[in-house]
Parts: C-alpha cells; sequence; structure tokens
C-alpha cells in the first residue's frame, strides 16, 4: 500500500457542511472514518440519510459521539431518547446499562453508523469536573468499572464498535481539555485503584477501541499529555494491559493538545506514540484533513514517523472497518432507568400550570448546542407553562399566583445560577428547581428540588412526571 492511502487510513475526517462535500466523496473509501458531528445533523433524520449516504454510495466507515443522556448527535437537536451513564450507574442495574447501549448500538446501525466513540469510561472523582460530570457512570470504579463493560457489550452486540474514552482518566481534573491542558495530580498508586479499571473492564469485554486524554499525568509521563506519551499508550496501554484493538486520539484541535504542539505537529507525536487514528474536528473541513496529511507524509519521508509504524496504525484501522457484529433485537429501557435513578425531594404535585424559568448556561463543548426543554414534557402531560422566561423574567414569574419551576443545569457550580434561584426562593419558597446537572443535593438549601442527572429526553420527562406527582 503507498504512503498516501496509508496516511488517509488513520484519519477520522469531519466537515462543517450539512451535505458531504465533493473532497469527502473522494476521499471517503481510503479514510478511516469520517465522523458525523451536530452541525452536519439540523435534524434527527439527517444522521440516518448522511449514515446510509456516507456508509453505502461513499464506501465509508460512519462514526459519531453517541454516548445517551447530555452528548448526543442522532438526536442533536430535540435531545437523546435515552438517559446518560450518570443515570445508569445510579441504577446500578448492568442488564439495563446493556440494554440502553443495545439500543443505542440498533439505531446507529441502523443509521449506517458502525462506530461509535463512546462510552465514557472516566471515574469522576472531582464533583467539579467542568467536562465529564453526568457522563461519567459514576464515582466508584468498580461500578464504573461493572457498566463500562456492560455498555461496551450492549453496544457491540448490535454490530456497533465501542471506543472506551478518555484513556488513562479525565475524571479527576477541573480544567477542560477543549480548553487547556488539564492535570491529574494523582499518584501512581491512586491512578491505578481509581482510574485504570474501567480501561481494563472495556478490554476485557472486547471493546474495539479506546479513546485518549489530552491530559498530562505526572504519576506516569511528567513530560507531555496522554495522547502523545509513548509510556501511555505503547508501555502501559499496549504492552501493560495486551490492548490491540485501535487507539483513537480525541480531536487533535482540542487546545489541551493544539496549544502545545499544533495540530499537525500533535497528529505526527500521537501516532510516533502508538495512537492508530487520528480523529479531526468539523471545523477546517478540507484544509484541516491536508494539514495534517501531508505532516504524515513529510514525517515518514524524513523518518521522524518510521513507516512501518504508520502501516501498523492503518491496519489496526482496516480491522476495525472490517469488524462486524451480529445485530439482535434492542430492548427500551432507558426511561425506566431514568425513573429509577431520578431524586425528588420536598416536592407537592403541581397545582396547575406553572411559569417555568429557565437558566441556560453555555454547555462544555463536548455536548455542544443540543438542546433542553421540560415545557414540552410538562404539556404531554397537561401542564404546559403559562410562559416560559430566562433569569431577566423572574420578577415578574415569581409575583404572580402561578406554580413556579426553575430549571437549570448544574445549578450549585454556577454563581449566576445559584444567585437567580436564590432570588426565587426568597420570594417563592414554594418554587420547585430542575436541575438536569450532577446531582449536588448538599448543596441546595433543603429547597425542593428534582435531580435528574443529565438532560436527555427521558430524564426531562421523568422531571415533569415528578413535578406532576409530586414526592
Amino acid at each position: 500500500m503507498n504512503v498516501e492511502r496509508l496516511a488517509d487510513g488513520v484519519l477520522l475526517v469531519g466537515y462543517e457542511e450539512v451535505e458531504p462535500p465533493e473532497w469527502i466523496r473522494r476521499a471517503a473509501p481510503d479514510l478511516g472514518a469520517v465522523v458525523l458531528y451536530g452541525q452536519n445533523l439540523p435534524t434527527d433524520a439527517d444522521a440516518p440519510r448522511l449514515g446510509r449516504l456516507l456508509s453505502e454510495e461513499y464506501g465509508a466507515l460512519v462514526a459519531t459521539d453517541e454516548e445517551g443522556g447530555d452528548v448526543t448527535r442522532l438526536h442533536y437537536r430535540s435531545g437523546s431518547p435515552v438517559p446518560g451513564n450518570h443515570v445508569l450507574g445510579a441504577v446500578d442495574d448492568v442488564a439495563t446499562t446493556t440494554a440502553v447501549a443495545h439500543r443505542i448500538g440498533s439505531e446507529l446501525r441502523a443509521a449506517g453508523i458502525r462506530f461509535d466513540l463512546a462510552p465514557d469510561a472516566d471515574v469522576n472523582v472531582d464533583p467539579e469536573n467542568p467536562v465529564i460530570g453526568v457522563r461519567s457512570f459514576g464515582s466508584d470504579p468498580a461500578l464504573v468499572s461493572r457498566h463500562t463493560a456492560a455498555w461496551v457489550l450492549g453496544l457491540q452486540a448490535a454490530g456497533v464498535a465501542a471506543c472506551a474514552k478518555h484513556f488513562p482518566g479525565h475524571g479527576d481534573t477541573r480544567a477542560d481539555s477543549h480548553h487547556e491542558l488539564p492535570t491529574t495530580r494523582c499518584t501512581e498508586a491512586e491512578w491505578r485503584r481509581d482510574h485504570l479499571p474501567p480501561f481494563v473492564a472495556a478490554i476485557t469485554a472486547g471493546v474495539r477501541a479506546i479513546m485518549t486524554a489530552h491530559v498530562v499525568v505526572p504519576a506516569l509521563d511528567p513530560e507531555g499529555p496522554a495522547t502523545v506519551s509513548r509510556r501511555i499508550l505503547t508501555d502501559v496501554l499496549r504492552g501493560e494491559l495486551g490492548f490491540d484493538g485501535v487507539v483513537v486520539t480525541d480531536a487533535l484541535e482540542m487546545a489541551g493538545l493544539r496549544d502545545r504542539y499544533g495540530i499537525a505537529g500533535g497528529a505526527v507525536r500521537a501516532l510516533v506514540a502508538g495512537a492508530d487514528a487520528l480523529c479531526l474536528g468539523a471545523l477546517g473541513g478540507e484544509v484541516r484533513y491536508r494539514e495534517v496529511r501531508d505532516a504524515i507524509l513529510a514525517a515518514v519521508a524524513d523518518k521522524t514517523l518510521p513507516v512501518e509504524r504508520l502501516e501498523q496504525a492503518a491496519n489496526r484501522v482496516r480491522l476495525l472497518r472490517q469488524w462486524a457484529g451480529e445485530a439482535v433485537p434492542a430492548k427500551d429501557a432507558g426511561l425506566e432507568a431514568a425513573r429509577r435513578a431520578a431524586v425528588a425531594r420536598g416536592v407537592s404535585p403541581l397545582a396547575g400550570a406553572p411559569v417555568l424559568i429557565e437558566l441556560r448556561h453555555a454547555p462544555n463543548l463536548a455536548v455542544g448546542e443540543a438542546g433542553w426543554d421540560l415545557g414540552g414534557p410538562l404539556a404531554a402531560l397537561g401542564f404546559a407553562p403559562v410562559r416560559t422566561v430566562g433569569a431577566d423574567g423572574v420578577d415578574a414569574a415569581v409575583a404572580g399566583p402561578d406554580p413556579v419551576v426553575v430549571v437549570g443545569r448544574d445549578v450549585a457550580r454556577h454563581d449566576w445560577q445559584r444567585d437567580v434561584w436564590a432570588r426565587v426562593r426568597a420570594e417563592r419558597p414554594d418554587a420547585v428547581l430542575v436541575d438536569l446537572g450532577l446531582p449536588r443535593p448538599d448543596l441546595l438549601d433543603g429547597a425542593p428540588v428534582v435531580l435528574v442527572g443529565g438532560a436527555g429526553r427521558p430524564n426531562l420527562r421523568v422531571a415533569a412526571e415528578l413535578l406532576v406527582t409530586g414526592s
């Protein structure tokens, strides 16, 4: 195989438009994969249409981020129909987790998408983590391990390859690698105890791919982020753990890698360190693809990157493309899982249609612009909000006679949301807070609260049910 095709074979590319541009059509058969992002999918109907086009007509392996809950691409505008990992971990029923993952896999496979950049296997030991939170099954390594394995088994039973992320762990950081380079300050013993077990469980379950984290773990390698660390990717992941599937980088444009090495420089360093597939975001499209491809070719030419290493990487991605599992019928267990995981405290049944105060904080880049809607589920139960306002409408909302419901995400973590909630409580002690973020009832002063652990459609449906029925 020529070097140009080898370089294409390790690239997971994105594009900015809705319709795949001409360069994607030309490159697709040789690419490692084409990744669909939220901006490619303005409606829920676009994922299956584009997935089939790219896979059946263009000959591409199609990938996406479909974790369920807050991180969804198939339902980017309307919200995921299944809850995310926090709910599944709170329920702690591995059969339910397997069923939810199988449902996701079945929907992906039907849409022509055969590679899912999920599950999140991070152990969220720090509740202030700005990027993981409800994307994690929890803070207990044993719980996260069993649910990571169950999720992998459920997804891959539907014939969709899973990718456990973010190795060696992104759950003990207070920085978001989309914006800066986080450092994990655990000792090696703490890392082995708290963060390694879920990845071991994923490998044991037969996971087809593992995604790297743009984080520095000084106890393992003090020099650079894990994505470009030979010690972490080759010595530990390959040598010690025996993983022989595809090692995928997190997106190379993320500041955690880009600001130190540049996108092209980070790509070459990742391959040299032991990564197999280089993930590119949507922005930049063909220009970004050619920049990274040219850097790989130049690195082979000057022997910075041994051609044997490139061949090894491309072969692993080729084997992933060939892999196919047998699809079996999926169970729809998501809504029941969300019901079992939800927490309601001090909530009386709504006396009538409420005023809804929405506190919409800018989400992290993993979530993107995906929306959430509590008004719709309330309307479906016969309690359509009298009106919906933002933070600037609080005074008028609390002055009237209607019940007041405040909904936000991680309210306790954001000063402005906490301040708004305090203002509402001062005027209307009967107001109820619905928090869609990581449940932290200890920080909410004993107020009436509904905590649903995510912004997927099942979470919001359950929130509406608890508001209507009380607790």
